[in-house]
Formats: C-alpha cells, sequence, structure tokens
C-alpha cells in the first residue's frame, strides 16, 4: 500500500514527467519537425516524399504517422492495462515502453532524406513508448495523493517535466545554433535526438526505483487476458452509465482533446511551413511556451479551487477556439510569439487540471485504477487518431495547412457544449468541482 500525499513518492512520480517530456519537447515540438520540414522539402519534390512507394505531403505524413501510433495504442492499451492490473506489475510495463521509446530516439540519430522510411518508423516507436509510459505513470495518481492534493500533484508532474525538458532543449540549442561547428550540418539536430533517448531511460530510474510495482488481483491470473483488457474497457463504460458526471466529463474531453493533443503535436509543423522560421527560431517559441507553461499549470490549479474545475476548463477551451481562430490569420513570427504565450499559459493547464478532474470523479477506494485510466488514455489517443488525421487529410486534399487548424475549432465548440451541459448537471446534483 502506498502512503499517500509522502513527498518523496511524488516528488518521484513527478520525474517521470521529467524525464519524458524531453521526447514531447525535442521530438514532437521543436527539432525534429523541423529538421524533418527541411529534409523532406526539395527543389526536385517540393514539400511531396515518397513513403514505400506512395507519395504524401511531408507533412502530413508525419501527422498520419503519429495517428497511426495512437491507433496501434489505442488497441493495445486495454491489454497491457488488464495484463498490470492481474499480475500486479504496471511498473515493468512503464519500464519497457520507456526503454522501447528511448532506443527508438536514439534510433533516429540515423535518420536522413535517404532513410525516411526507417525514421518514420523509429518516430513511431518513440511516440509508442511514451503513450504507454504515460499510461502507466497516470495511473498512479490516485494512489499517490488524497483526492485534496490531486490538482496539485498533477500540476507538480507537469511542472517538472516542462523545466526538465527545457533544460535538455537548452543544450540541444547549443548544437543547433552552431552548425558551423560541424561538417556534416544533420548531425545536430541527430545529436538531439540521441540525447532525449539517453535522457528518457536515465532520469525514469529515480520512479523506477520508488514507485511500488503494484499487487496482482488473486483469481484472475489465469483468465483470456486479451478477451478480459478489452471487458475491462466495458466494465469501465457499463459503470459509467450510472455516473453522469464522469460520463459527460469524459464526452467533453474526448472531444476538446481532438483540438488540443493535435494542435501540440501538429504546431512546429504549421509554423515551419507557413512562416519558414527555421530551427533557431522554432526552439525559441517553443521555449516560450514551456516556460509560460509551467505557471499556466498552476494558475489553473488555483483558479480549480476558487471556480471550480468544470468552469474553469470551459474558459480555457474557449480561449483555444479563439487561438485557432488567430492562428489561422497570422502572418509574421511576432503575432506567432503572441499565440505562443497564450498557447503555452493554457496548454499545460488543461492538461493537468482534465487529468486531476478524472481522478476526482473516480470512485472512492477504486482498486483497478488502471483499468479507468486505460479509459482515460484510449478516449484522449482515439481523440488523438482523429484528430491528427483530420488536420493530416484536409491539408492532403487542400494543399493549405491552414484550414486544417482552423477546423479544430469544431472539435473545441463541441467539447464546451459537453462542458455546459455537465456544469448544468452538476447544479441540479449540487455536486461541485
Amino acid at each position: 500500500m502506498i502512503e499517500k500525499n509522502n513527498k518523496k513518492t511524488i516528488r518521484s512520480w513527478a520525474f517521470f514527467d521529467w524525464a519524458n517530456s524531453a521526447y514531447n519537447l525535442v521530438i514532437t515540438s521543436t527539432i525534429f519537425p523541423a529538421y524533418y520540414t527541411i529534409i523532406t522539402t526539395t527543389e526536385a519534390h517540393g514539400d511531396r516524399v515518397s513513403f514505400f512507394g506512395k507519395t504524401f505531403v511531408n507533412t502530413a505524413l508525419s501527422n498520419y504517422a503519429l495517428a497511426f501510433a495512437y491507433l496501434v495504442m489505442v488497441l493495445v492499451l486495454p491489454v497491457i492495462s488488464s495484463i498490470a492490473d492481474r499480475r500486479g506489475n504496471k511498473k515493468t510495463f512503464m519500464k519497457f515502453f520507456t526503454y522501447a521509446g528511448g532506443l527508438a530516439c536514439i534510433g533516429l540519430y540515423f535518420f536522413k532524406l535517404d532513410t525516411l522510411e526507417l525514421g518514420i518508423i523509429f518516430f513511431v516507436l518513440a511516440a509508442m513508448g511514451y503513450i504507454g509510459g504515460v499510461l502507466f505513470s497516470n495511473s498512479y495518481l490516485p494512489e499517490i495523493a488524497t483526492e485534496e492534493q490531486q490538482d496539485k500533484v498533477s500540476a507538480q508532474g507537469f511542472s517538472y517535466g516542462y523545466i526538465g525538458s527545457v533544460l535538455l532543449q537548452l543544450v540541444c540549442f547549443v548544437f543547433v545554433l552552431n552548425d558551423q561547428w560541424f561538417v556534416d550540418k544533420s548531425f545536430p539536430p541527430r545529436l538531439s535526438f540521441l540525447l532525449v533517448g539517453v535522457w528518457w531511460i536515465l532520469f525514469s530510474q529515480i520512479p523506477f526505483k520508488v514507485l511500488p510495482n503494484g499487487s496482482p488481483q488473486v483469481g484472475k491470473l489465469k483468465t483470456n487476458i486479451i478477451k478480459d483488457g478489452f471487458s475491462e474497457l466495458s466494465k469501465v463504460w457499463n459503470q459509467l452509465k450510472e455516473m453522469k458526471i464522469l460520463k459527460g466529463f469524459l464526452i467533453s474531453f474526448f472531444f476538446y482533446s481532438m483540438g488540443v493533443q493535435t494542435i501540440m503535436l501538429a504546431a512546429a509543423g504549421f509554423a515551419e511551413k507557413t512562416l519558414k522560421l527555421g530551427t533557431a527560431k522554432l526552439i525559441a517559441i517553443i521555449l516560450i511556451i514551456q516556460l509560460v507553461a509551467i505557471p499556466g499549470a498552476m494558475l489553473m490549479s488555483f483558479l480549480s479551487r476558487k471556480l471550480g474545475n468544470i468552469n474553469v476548463l470551459i474558459g480555457v477551451v474557449f480561449i483555444w477556439i479563439l487561438a485557432c481562430i488567430f492562428g489561422y490569420f497570422i502572418t509574421n513570427e511576432f503575432q506567432f510569439y503572441g499565440l505562443a504565450a497564450i498557447v503555452g499559459l493554457i496548454m499545460g493547464g488543461i492538461q493537468s487540471l482534465s487529468r486531476s478532474t478524472y481522478s476526482k470523479f473516480l470512485p472512492e477506494n477504486t482498486p483497478d485504477t488502471t483499468s479507468f485510466f486505460s479509459f482515460y488514455d484510449v478516449t484522449e489517443k482515439l481523440a488523438i487518431v482523429i484528430g491528427l488525421f483530420s488536420f493530416a487529410y484536409i491539408e492532403d486534399i487542400t494543399g493549405n495547412i491552414r484550414y486544417s487548424i482552423i477546423a479544430l475549432t469544431s472539435f473545441f465548440a463541441v467539447g464546451a457544449i459537453f462542458l455546459i451541459l455537465l456544469r448544468r448537471i452538476q447544479d441540479k446534483t449540487l455536486l461541485k468541482l
């Protein structure tokens, strides 16, 4: 049994965000998207690339690849969470996905235009490693913190993630900005990918050392794991039918996550393609986002205590809608700097608050938290699949990535509607959160 609100345990858990957020910053948000867009844009073929004989718009291909990674994990998450619950070995799975993701990032060191297929494969594997690790990390939240502390602990995890990722990004920044030191100009970004993998694996040893493995569920070890994995999701869904508040939150979360996660994963490619900022300016913008996101997560935690989680989420989703509209019209880097500051302020807040809101809505003393968080993660990942696929498809058929960004407002709008309906249910039930 884990002692709740233990500072050492919470710090150790937060270091998992410190470790894997480097992947999010360098691979999905800054250096990799810029490097990828630059090397796949040629005089001969423009922004078109050939992937296993089929031609794609370069940024559409990377978004399709990410959508594929998330789709695979949507299918795999129920099975692995079922195994973890029954055998009580979720930390073992955290390790597996961490090492797989870290090694895939190291493999990206060998990514050049003539190894495009191999690079995309490593890109997909790194994403899958990140997704799997986050699932099991999230499932520890209700076990290490009491309900009244979960907003604060969740925000602490995201803050550790932003700080750790920025520190590594600054190291990578030195090499990327001074590429004249190297004969091969592709070496600095490829070195950055390697450093991410090493950082990810190295700092994950802190939570691995402190967090418990879990407790096996006696009597369920010999059941059909694949069948039971999806049965667990079905079981959670059946329980949700009796929980209007939790079900309503998940529906709204599903829709606004399509927008939030797609923007986070596709923003760098959008910026590079529409404004041609270059790697250095792109890194500077993302650093602004990361640094603003730290007080943003803390601010959302503070406001949630004053105004309630749902009210704050409604306000934040409307800000996201305005950010998408503004993004459609931006024409210069200074406008993008302003947009980056706004996105940074609300990015960490909405993720942190969503995670803690869901955790608070869970039934008390739930023994299979991994299954409930598996459902949460499957909901989020399925939203990402739809969001990324829509984003890539719209660009692929129109040839204009701006149409993709404006289309995301519809996802946020639906999410906002369900949050407003959820607030009305809360008012009727006198349940304030």
